[in-house]
């Protein structure tokens, strides 16, 4: 049985928007439905569309900022903070800023595009 099991290629998953998405565990990279944790770089002025995910999403600033617009509030975190956000809780994220955005993402249960409820 094994006791541990480290990630030494995570999914890096195809974006046309710029962005580096790296899964080290989750749903495309180990099938693991509960929970997924991305490393992710968002280029400066990239953008999603709004989303309302059935999942709770942590995510934890290491280089530069993240903009939130949380049920119309806008959040910036900057490095060195983290936010949780609810599920079923409508969200845009975004880089407006000059600097790329370094960050991790965590998602429980996993980020699924079945789940995230982006709006067109």
């Amino acid at each position: 049985m094994e006791k541990y099991t480290i990630q030494k290629s995570p999914f890096v998953v195809p974006t046309t928007d710029g962005k580096l998405i790296e899964e080290h565990v989750g749903l495309a990279t180990d099938g693991n439905k509960n929970i997924s944790i991305a490393h992710m770089v968002a280029p400066s002025g990239w953008s999603e569309p709004f989303q309302t995910p059935e999942f709770d999403e942590y995510t934890y600033v290491i280089k530069g900022k993240k903009q939130f617009i949380i049920d119309g509030e806008t959040v910036v975190l900057e490095a060195g903070q983290s936010i949780k956000i609810d599920k079923n809780v409508r969200v845009q994220y975004s880089n407006p800023f000059t600097e790329p955005c370094e960050y991790i993402a965590i998602c429980t249960p996993a980020f699924s595009m079945d789940l995230v409820n982006r709006e067109d």
